[in-house]
């Protein structure tokens, strides 16, 4: 094959009968409403049942569908949407309610955590975890790295409490003068999954923001949110919202 020409890439069975049954939703169920069993399902498109299980995993890991126990496979609702701005997201803003602190601990930076702060391997560094909750729901789990040197002279501390609301307070004094942001589509790891109540795995939307103040970076946000269900908006009227994009349909260049 030449250079530059592309590759057919076979569709998988499940994922072909993905496409079909998120057509069949669409046309015939709404919010709330109960699949067929699984059984009827595979008869009705032809399937092996083992084909239609991966095909509903699939959906459920999309977020357009919720297995309940005891009442079967529910037409999910659609997408919350979660601004993600400045006011939201800057944790110095302590009055928001957007965000609740899990812990703090304060430890070395390791090589990775340093070379993102631009700061020295081994240089104290306060992390912070929180919560996004929208409408009582935990949306995004997030872990805040602030070096200690932008946040000098703390207090001693006698719980983890207390630690989290002085960083946050001094981050809050000093203010902002910049920030940048990006997105990338990724799963949850465990202790990410355990806060978000979500099983390993779980394709999320991981915003990473930096923060500077008085010409150098103050905090390093990563947070991770749930693509289930929730839609990211930015800016203070654009609305984007953001699925996962499956494996299988990457498209392979050849060389």
């Amino acid at each position: 094959m030449g250079q530059g020409q592309l590759s057919a890439v076979p569709e998988p069975k499940y994922w072909h009968l993905r496409t079909v049954l998120v057509r069949t939703i669409d046309a015939e169920f709404s919010t709330g409403q109960i699949l067929p069993n699984e059984r009827e399902l595979a008869a009705r498109f032809g399937v092996a049942r083992a084909t239609l299980r991966q095909a509903l995993d699939q959906l459920e890991l999309e977020g357009r569908l919720v297995r309940r126990r005891g009442i079967g496979t529910v037409i999910a609702a659609p997408r919350v949407g979660v601004p993600v701005n400045r006011e939201e997201g800057w944790p110095g803003a302590q009055r928001s309610q957007a965000w609740r602190v899990v812990d703090c601990t304060t430890a070395p930076a390791t090589p990775q955590i340093a070379a993102r702060l631009g700061i020295k391997p081994g240089a104290i560094v306060h992390t912070v975890r929180r919560l996004r909750l929208v409408q009582g729901k935990a949306m995004a789990a997030e872990s805040l790295y602030v070096p200690d040197a932008a946040v000098p002279n703390l207090p001693g501390f006698t719980a983890e409490g207390d630690r989290a609301r002085s960083v946050l307070r001094r981050l809050e004094r000093q203010g902002i003068d910049g920030e940048s942001r990006s997105v990338e589509l990724g799963v949850a790891e465990a202790a990410e999954a355990a806060l978000l109540e979500r099983p390993p795995g779980t394709p999320v939307l991981v915003v990473t923001t930096q923060y500077a103040a008085a010409g150098k970076l103050a905090a390093l946000a990563v947070s991770t949110y749930r693509a289930d269900t929730c839609k990211l908006t930015f800016g203070e009227t654009g609305a984007v919202e953001v699925t996962p994009v499956p494996a299988d349909a990457a498209v392979r260049t050849a060389s």
